[in-house]
């Protein structure tokens, strides 16, 4: 594990933004029953574990060498952190609406995204990815180029992982469900067969 992901988990564990109930009581957006369950949201409210994921976002562009006109946020929970980001590069920043308003002007997209323009996209969580992938299709539709997908956390599913190729797009993450798992073993929050019985819960999940 990179100290990295170390810093990021351990203040998600310190704020008790990763929770785990063994009846599988969480539900995503998608209806999938999980016993694990990891809101980033706290985070905005935790000065010194936000600006740790500003800055390893930044440091994951420079270190994926990526071009970039203009950060944009998921809303909800991604646009914090894509200002936090853009304000880390000196960039213009927008943010992606599930769907159009339906009043006003009708926006989906909320800030300027030109034709052209090379797009980083923040969310905070990746589980099947299908969100995100909303939001590249609105930025796209606007001529938009999608550079990459940055978050704070990813289970791992290879359906994410697929929807991701199938769309071209990379995705990269500051701490994943793996590092999660070996993190809560060496903190003594889970046991050896805990611990597998979440990662099979998770592979099953593909």
């Amino acid at each position: 594990m990179t100290n990295q992901a170390n810093q990021i988990l351990t203040g998600l564990i310190e704020i008790d933004a990763i929770q785990i109930k063994a009846d599988h009581s969480f539900t995503w957006t998608s209806g999938i029953k999980s016993p694990i369950y990891c809101d980033n949201r706290l985070t905005i409210s935790y000065p010194e574990i936000r600006k740790k994921v500003a800055e390893g976002f930044a440091a994951q562009v420079k270190a994926k060498q990526l071009d970039v006109d203009v950060i944009v946020g998921c809303a909800t929970a991604g646009i914090p952190h894509a200002a936090w980001l853009a304000d880390c590069l000196d960039k213009p920043m927008a943010y992606v609406r599930g769907q159009a308003k339906g009043h006003g002007k009708g926006n989906q997209i909320e800030g300027a995204i030109r034709p052209g323009d090379r797009v980083i996209v923040v969310e905070d969580l990746i589980s099947t990815g299908g969100s995100v992938l909303s939001v590249i299709k609105a930025i796209e539709a606007a001529g938009g180029i999608v550079e990459a997908v940055l978050a704070i956390f990813s289970y791992g599913l290879q359906k994410a992982a697929n929807a991701f190729k199938r769309v071209n797009v990379p995705c990269y993450t500051l701490a994943n469900f793996d590092q999660l798992v070996d993190l809560l073993i060496v903190k003594e929050e889970i046991n050896g067969p805990e611990a597998e019985s979440l990662i099979e819960w998770r592979d099953q999940l593909d």
